[in-house]
Parts: C-alpha cells; structure tokens; sequence
C-alpha cells in the first residue's frame, strides 16, 4: 500500500506543480477540503463536463438541459427529507481528540482486508503465471473466502445498524473490530452521534427579520421542483430526462484524499422520468450506457466496478455505485439510484401544487418514477489525474514525469514551438498558432531548449508537440511530437489541422 501512497503524493504534488489544483486560500495557510482549479486544472474540468454533456444531453433526443439555483425555499429540504434523515454518524477518540465518520472508519477496515485478499491474488498469479485464473481462485481459496466472508458480514451489520439507527451497535461494530484512532493509536470512543450536514445561512438584511437557507446539498432537487416547467416548455414526453451540471455543499466532518471528498463540490446529474413500474428496465439501461461512458475513455475496465447498495436510501428501490480504482482503493465514482417517486410526491404535498404528468398514450394522470446518474465532476477529474500519471525511465538514461490524459480531454490540444528566437521562426510558428487555435486550445512556448518543452508539456498532459525549424520556412513543413510514443514526424502545416482534429474528435471516444 505504501507504494501506492507514494503515486498518490506525487499525484497531488504534480498537480499543483503544474498548475491543475491549488490549495483554496494557500497564503493564508489554506482551507481545509477546499480547492482552486488552476490554469490547467479548469480547462480539463471543462471538458470533462463538455464530455459529460455531449453524450447524456446532445446525443439524446429525450433529455434537455437545467441550471438552478444553488438557494433554494428551505421547505425544498424538509420535503425532500433532508432537514430530517441527511446525518452522518460521528465518533471522536477520547485521547486524540479527533472526530471521524464512524462508517469510514468501518469502511477503511473492511479495505485493509480487501487489500489482503489482492495481495493474495498477486501473489497467486506469480505462482501459476499464464495459468492463473482470478475468478476461479478468488472463489475458491479458502483464505481469500475467509476473508470475503469477513467482510460480508462486516458490511450487514454496518449497513443494518445505520439502516435502523441505532448507533450502540455501530459503536460496538467499532470497538468488536478493535478499530484504532490513526493519531493516539488507542480505541477509546465516545458514543456515536448524529450530525447534520447541510450548511445553513440566512437571507435578510437584519438577523431577526431574516429566515434560515441552505447551501443545497445536491443539484437534484432544483431538477424535481422544475419538472413541470421543464416538462411543459421543452414539450417533453415520458420517458425524458433532466441534466444539470452544478455545485453543492456539504459539511463534511472527514474530508480527505485532496479532491476526492470536499465541502464544496460540482456534480454532474440526470434525472430521468418514467412510468410506474418500467424504472428497473431503466435502472439497468442507465447502469450499462454509464459504465460504457467511462470505458470509452480508454482508462481500463478492470478499473472499474459496480457495488450495489445492501441499505437503501428513503427514497429509493434499487442503488448501485460505479467504483473506481484510485491509488487508495476502489471508492465510489458515480451513483445510480432509483428513486421511485418519493421527491416528486413529497414536493407535490409540501407545496400544494399538483406535480403529475398526464401519458396520452394510456389515457392516465401519474406521478413519474425517477432513475438518477449522479456522478461527481471532482472525483471525475481525479480519476482523469490519477490514472494518467508517470514516470518513465528513458533508453537515454533520462526519466520523465507525463501526464496520459485521453487527448479528447487534454488541458492543451498542441504546443507550437520555434526551435529559436530569431531567423523568422517565432513568426512563423505564431502563424500556425493562429490557424489552429480558433479549434483547439494551444500553446506557443519559446524559452529553454526544445527538450526541455518536450518534458513541460509532457507533464502537462500536451498529446501534440509542433516545432518549427529552419526546413520549416524552406518547404513549410514541421516537426510533429506524439506525447505517448514521442514519434518525431514531419508534416506539411496544410495538415496539421485533420491531424489534432482525428485525434480529438469526441465522435472517436463516444460509443
């Protein structure tokens, strides 16, 4: 696991190194859980979300497109059961004087056993090489299913005593599996407790005459409390869906891993309305195409995995997460819910209104089911930065650090570069740069060695390197550098654009 430490340091030292993610308020010893994008850092979040809204919005004829308010009346969240049920369960130790999520705690535990059971399977695999079969050992090992028993069982007594509330047993569950605080060492827990999330504010310009608000804790129920108008201008038919992209706010107690759980955060969301009783056929379609949306970037699918929910939410029937492998494990990426139709209807009796559709098709009036893919543009990004970083030992004796981001979501698409300052070359490659860059983000770079570019855009995540040289201003041809291969070809400048753009072109990466 240490190794796997290290990658991720390095990660989030690179990251900031070149320009991605900086500390909020770093000059005043920074905020916790809190980020800033930086230069490079916004441009890949902006086409992470461009990637997202391409393929659930603009390729689907049925779902249109919302941007709410992030204030919303506070009774949204008292129908919506947040004020009542969205608590997580915290615990300190009494000697370090640390607060933890005592279900973290329980989850870390449960992954240093899954952690055993990989250490297993690699050693395993060294073992029978070529004959190795993971399925079959993973089912048949008597430690490896010693050890997925613990688990499972783990996991049931977690999930019911935090389905029940009952909060003893989750502070026994604790202490039976003598957990440890990571800073005193020692087990000595207080009782486990309730704490609400949601960040609350006022609106008004006095104290007394104000009324509390809440920073929204998801972007969905700016969704459900437009159904209506979004159903009735969009002239939209059931089955539809509603997609947004936005922020929201949590009071995390343990916000931890840099990006991957913060305070302040962005989502990527889609509702999706159906008929009673079709929102399993539709839980499955959305967990397939979903699954496909991340494979398409090429990042690997045994990074990949479904988990499904054993404690259902209020509101919903069916859950699953689609888990990603993050240097510290396989956490949740992205969630698909059906929610039946619980927030529609509670909407419909705290406000009074009549939230229905009626379906022409059977003659009938109902309240839609829901199917929702929730995915975290955070998590997303970090999942992009994690699995696109190295570090490369060269036949030259040299090493470089790369960024292998998918070139349909790289920062910059291309990198022109005047092999010197004079002889007419920066003209020249300023002209190039100006062909392309109404298409493709690009970056004219003069300073330092032509190597030393090499590397700097290598570590920024740059698919394409284009140097112009003295053959350059003779034939009008460059020097095109591949990032991943670091191929040197030349190329006519005529082509330069069907080039990057074959590269690029989302129509290549989407299903």
């Amino acid at each position: 696991m240490a190794n796997y430490e290290d990658i991720f340091k390095k990660v989030v030292s690179h990251a900031k190194e070149y320009g991605y993610v900086f500390q909020s308020s770093e000059i005043y010893d920074g905020l916790a859980a809190a980020y800033d994008y930086g230069p490079f850092g916004v441009e890949l979040k902006n086409n992470i979300k461009n990637y997202w809204w391409k393929s659930m919005v603009n390729m689907h004829e049925n779902i249109v497109g919302l941007d709410s308010a992030i204030f919303m009346h506070p009774t949204t969240w008292r129908a919506s059961g947040h004020l009542d049920a969205f608590n997580d369960p915290l615990i300190d130790n009494k000697d370090s004087k640390k607060r933890y999520r005592a279900d973290v705690l329980i989850e870390n535990h449960i992954s240093k056993i899954e952690a055993k059971i990989e250490k297993d399977c690699v050693k395993a695999a060294k073992r029978f090489g070529d004959d190795f079969n993971r399925e079959e050992f993973v089912s048949t090992n008597g430690r490896v299913l010693e050890r997925q028993k613990k688990i499972d069982e783990i996991n049931e007594k977690m999930n019911s005593s935090l389905s029940s509330g009952n909060l003893e047993a989750v502070k026994s569950l604790v202490e039976e599996l003598d957990i440890k605080c990571p800073v005193s060492g020692t087990n000595n827990w207080t009782d486990v407790r309730q704490f609400n999330l949601m960040f609350k504010t006022q609106m008004g310009s006095t104290a007394d005459a104000s009324s509390d608000l809440y920073l929204r804790p998801e972007t969905a129920q700016g969704i459900f409390v437009n159904f209506l108008n979004v159903q009735k201008t969009a002239r939209m038919k059931i089955p539809f869906g509603i997609a947004q992209i936005g922020k929201a706010f949590r009071n995390e107690i343990v916000a931890r891993q840099f990006i991957f759980r913060m305070r302040e955060f962005e989502q990527m969301e889609m509702q999706f309305f159906v008929r009673p009783g079709e929102e399993m056929k539709w839980y499955e379609y959305w967990k397939e195409f979903r699954m496909k949306w991340h494979q398409s970037l090429g990042i690997g699918e045994d990074n990949y995995r479904f988990h499904d929910h054993e404690a259902l939410a209020h509101y919903a029937n069916a859950a699953t997460d689609i888990e990603f492998k993050f240097p510290f494990g396989f956490k949740e990426l992205e969630g698909i819910h059906s929610r039946t139709d619980f927030d529609l209807k509670a909407h419909q009796e705290f406000s009074g209104k009549k939230i229905q559709y009626f379906d022409a098709e059977i003659n009938e009036s109902y309240v839609p089911y829901v199917v929702e893919t929730s995915i975290g543009l955070d998590r997303m990004f970090l999942t992009i930065l994690s699995n696109s970083f190295r570090e490369e030992e060269l036949e030259n004796g040299d090493s470089r650090a790369m960024l292998k981001i998918p070139a349909v979501l790289a920062p910059l698409k291309a990198a022109i570069l005047p092999l010197t300052k004079k002889d007419g070359m920066p003209e020249k490659a300023r002209e190039i740069m100006k062909s392309l860059q109404t298409d493709f983000n690009c970056q004219y770079e003069e300073k330092d060695s032509i190597g030393k570019r090499y590397r700097r855009q290598d570590a920024i995540g740059t698919p394409f390197c284009i140097t112009v040289d003295h053959q350059t201003l003779e034939d009008n041809t460059v020097t095109l550098r591949d990032r991943d291969s670091m191929n040197q070809e030349r190329c006519s400048v005529e082509k330069l654009h069907s080039i990057i753009s074959e590269k690029v072109n989302i129509a290549k990466y989407l299903f």
